[in-house]
């Protein structure tokens, strides 16, 4: 069963849109209530519908057949479509904006992703939402799962490689904004337990992050690093290693780009 069939039986039990998240996409899309948006790599849709529930068109494009059913259960006003973001099924220049929450990640090839969006986008900003090795490498969980996290880092995009692949697709006014996660987060991505270590030790949770669902953290680390941090938060030990990855980096990233 492909990752994210997997991944989507249970993946809304633990994942929510976060409202400070939302804040931001908002902010960085420019909002405008009633103009059309993409969601590209929008999952079961939560951060779809949150925006749509605020006033947009939304369209939410996902290529996981259990993630896009779980998503159509919520909203009959968002267009679900199920599709590559490699080659989107969308005329030019019929969207406002565009927006993508960890996904660049999982694409094979992300310059054409790149580049269909900057084709469907009339005028408008794309905001993708991601990680740079720069910041996580400074998460702690590189302590208690160094393998696994250090594959990680071997599958996420350079925040350079992206804004290269955005430039060459035509678009402007590139910035980047660094996100520090909040101790009150409810969508429970990979470092969302930041200020909650203990979030990890529950399967549940991990089943819902993909770097410990598709085996990036092996079963053995995953074991070994869980009986490491349920020692360390109990002796308190914890708040010398989470002390040791302290950086003013940010934790996550917003890339945004603008079509003119």
């Amino acid at each position: 069963m492909p990752l994210y069939d997997s991944i989507g039986r249970t993946y809304d039990t633990t994942r929510k849109a976060d409202p400070n998240l939302t804040r931001c996409l908002l902010r960085h899309l420019n909002f405008t209530p009633g103009a059309r948006y993409l969601d590209i790599g929008c999952g079961t849709g939560n951060y779809t519908v949150a925006l749509q529930n605020l006033g947009a068109r939304m369209y939410g494009l996902e290529l996981t057949s259990t993630m896009l059913a779980k998503a159509c259960l919520k909203s009959d006003r968002v267009r679900w479509i199920r599709g590559n973001a490699e080659s989107l099924p969308f005329p030019d220049r019929c969207f406002d904006g565009a927006m993508g929450t960890f996904t660049i990640h999982h694409m094979k090839h992300p310059e054409r992703a790149v580049e269909e969006v900057f084709r469907v986008i009339d005028q408008g900003r794309f905001v993708i939402f991601t990680s740079d090795n720069s910041q996580s490498r400074g998460y702690w969980l590189n302590e208690y799962f160094p393998a696994g996290m250090a594959a990680m880092h071997q599958q996420m995009p350079l925040a350079v490689d992206v804004v290269r692949h955005l430039e060459r697709a035509g678009f402007t006014r590139i910035t980047q904004a660094p996100w520090e996660i909040p101790e009150d987060i409810q969508d429970w991505f990979l470092y969302a337990g930041k200020h909650q270590p203990e979030i990890y030790l529950d399967p549940a949770v991990r089943a819902g992050i993909s770097t410990f669902a598709q085996g990036l953290i092996t079963a053995e680390e995953t074991a070994a690093g869980c009986v490491r941090l349920e020692a360390d938060i109990k002796s308190g030990r914890f708040e010398e290693v989470a002390a040791k990855y302290r950086h003013d980096r940010g934790d996550c990233l917003f890339i945004i780009a603008t079509k003119a």
